[in-house]
């Protein structure tokens, strides 16, 4: 049932009425959406991954059509269908989508205006302008490249005030953002609220929300489960709507016990990375699945990369057994780590290739004679192995990769490692993308990887799935470990807690 919005003494400047909305997959998004977004308010947008934030969101910014329910603005009915009609309405994304080769003055008024020519003069008035009334400035001659990238956010803020929005959407603005540059985006949040617009606030970072808005709605599976007054609310509450009651299929502390042996399989030290990790030192013991939880920007796929070799400006002491792995894939490869990244289709497969290529290729010395020539019937028999192994539903092992669906293509991905000499599993969002089916199917191989004496490093952001897959949980938090759990001595509600930065 839907919550009733919260009445005020202004009239609100959208009010959204019943809003649904359906992809054609059959994916239900939005079931019945009422919000009301005030005039001077930072509004609160929160939800898990799936909630229905970015569908509404798109809605509202006139990039998705709503298949029922009402929009109005200012009392008026609206029915957007492209961003272009959607006047009065800015969104900024958490990636700014500004060109870099440009000027600050050009980037602010860039296709604001068809004017054949453009008065500069007038431009660079109208800026000093927008930065008194933002309260920040910085050169408009400067070129966007050479700006930091917590400055970018501004000069998207900017851009929204040039082009006189009443509704300015912030999307996780300060996700992978130091924390000057953080404490400056939630200032012109409020600094925004201020001069009279309405600002929806996007974030997982749940202090960000307790500290800056006024006013949130919370959304799971596309419905609104909390609206209240931000002073009003309790954290426990809060964490409770955004997760739901939910029964974890988590193993007893007892059985983790006798699967974990005492010898360390992969130890991590000092590692840290320009692209947002610092000191990060834990050890994964063999037989042992090590979750990392943590929100949007806390590092966790940096994480993975950093580890595997693939962010070359990393530093720090990755080991394997005892022996130092060397700053680059191959040698990772080479010392028994296996990387299966979020990004399957442009990271770890070939999609021109047929299924069995793909499969051996990490391991096609193994697979040749004289480990030169590759040999495709032992390809091959590996392939059906697999096929049979993994359930993997697929014409033949000759088909393309790219016929696959997703959770297939996701067990090939496993398949190229699971039958080779890897010792360390590193899992970026192995789940991400499958049906629940074959999402249980990945859980259990995990398990049973971790069964054969095998360790994983598992990063997820559905953190019920960490607990279901997990022996020990580590919660970063803007690029640093702050908190370890046992799976079986925690629950989801004090992981968004620590991951929130409330715990």
């Amino acid at each position: 049932m839907a919550v009733a919005p919260l009445v005020s003494r202004d009239a609100p400047l959208f009010r959204l009425r019943g809003v649904t909305k359906t992809f054609p997959n059959g994916t239900v998004a939005l079931r019945g959406v009422d919000v009301d977004i005030y005039p001077g308010e930072v509004h609160g947008l929160l939800g898990a991954n799936g909630a229905g934030k970015s569908t509404l969101i798109k809605i509202l910014s006139g990039a998705l059509e709503r298949d029922g329910g009402t929009i109005e603005l200012h009392d008026v009915r609206i029915d957007w269908r492209t961003p272009k009609e959607a006047k009065g309405v800015a969104t900024v994304y958490q990636h700014t989508p500004l060109v870099p080769t440009l000027t600050v003055l050009e980037n602010v008024f860039l296709g604001r205006e068809g004017r054949a020519l453009v008065d500069r003069g007038r431009q660079r008035q109208e800026l000093e302008s927008l930065f008194e009334r933002l309260g920040w400035r910085t050169d408009p001659d400067t070129l966007v490249s050479d700006l930091p990238l917590g400055q970018h956010k501004m000069i998207a803020v900017l851009q929204a005030l040039a082009r006189d929005a009443e509704l300015v959407i912030l999307d996780e603005p300060t996700a992978a953002l130091a924390e000057e540059a953080r404490a400056l985006v939630l200032e012109t949040a409020r600094r925004l609220a201020q001069t009279g617009i309405a600002v929806i606030y996007i974030s997982h970072l749940l202090d960000e929300i307790v500290a800056i808005t006024d006013r949130v709605t919370v959304l799971r599976d596309g419905r609104v489960t909390l609206q209240a007054r931000t002073s009003e609310i309790d954290h426990d509450a809060l964490v409770q709507a955004i997760a739901g009651e939910r029964l974890l299929a988590v193993e007893s502390a007892a059985a983790h016990a006798t699967r974990v042996a005492p010898k360390v399989a992969l130890s991590v030290e000092g590692l840290r990375s320009p692209s947002g990790i610092e000191n990060i030192d834990f050890v994964v013991h063999e037989g042992e699945v090590l979750g990392l939880a943590g929100l949007l920007g806390s590092g966790r796929s940096e994480t993975l990369h950093a580890i595997f070799g693939a962010d070359r400006a990393a530093s720090g002491l990755v080991r394997v057994d005892g022996q130092v792995v060397g700053r680059s894939p191959s040698a990772a490869v080479r010392a028994g780590l296996a990387l299966v990244p979020e990004d399957r289709a442009r990271q770890s497969l070939v999609g021109g290739w047929e299924i069995w290529k793909n499969m051996t290729l990490p391991d096609l010395p193994r697979l040749s004679r004289w480990r030169f020539f590759p040999s495709p019937a032992l390809e091959q028999a590996r392939a059906r192995r697999a096929f049979h192994d993994m359930a993997i539903r697929a014409p033949s092992a000759n088909a393309p990769v790219s016929a696959l669906s997703g959770g297939n293509a996701q067990k090939v991905v496993f398949a190229k490692w699971a039958y080779g000499d890897a010792k360390v599993f590193l899992l970026d969002e192995p789940t991400v993308g499958v049906d629940v089916g074959t999402k249980a199917d990945i859980l259990a191989l995990v398990q049973s990887l971790a069964r054969e004496g095998r360790a994983a490093v598992f990063v997820s952001s559905e953190f019920e799935e960490l607990l279901a897959a997990c022996d020990r949980i580590l919660v970063l938090r803007r690029g640093r470990i702050v908190a370890e759990r046992l799976a079986a001595e925690t629950d989801e509600h004090e992981l968004i807690r620590l991951a929130g930065g409330l715990g």
